[in-house]
């Protein structure tokens, strides 16, 4: 068993935003998603389905042209190459991520409608 402390705020050593991948297996990978308050979420769409559930800070999220606050319990599901993003971050923000199949790290290709 591994204890992972996701309440601790990790952003890239350059101020951006910052992933951690914590567990992977062929079917789930596990990791911590930490934006600073003020930073712009630059992913792309992935090839996997993704839920995120914010454990600090606020902001605002859009995918499938749909845009929400944010806080402390918010859970997201995004399906995969849904373009999607975090902004508008007034607080340092935590998120978990889950990814089923395993994150790739490959981008998808063009988004072109409902898979």
């Amino acid at each position: 068993m591994e204890i992972i402390d996701s309440g601790r705020f990790r952003p890239g050593g350059d101020g951006t935003a910052d992933f951690a991948e914590h567990l992977t297996v062929p079917a789930l990978s596990f990791g911590t998603y930490s934006i600073p308050a003020g930073a712009t979420d630059g992913q792309s769409p992935h090839n996997e389905d993704e839920v995120y559930v914010v454990t600090r800070g606020r902001g605002s999220f859009t995918s499938g042209g749909r845009t929400v606050e944010v806080g402390p319990g918010t859970a997201l599901f995004v399906p995969a190459r849904e373009e999607h993003r975090f902004h508008d971050i007034t607080e340092d923000l935590v998120a978990l991520v889950f990814f089923a199949p395993a994150y790739s790290g490959v981008p998808a290709g063009p988004v072109t409608g409902t898979p």
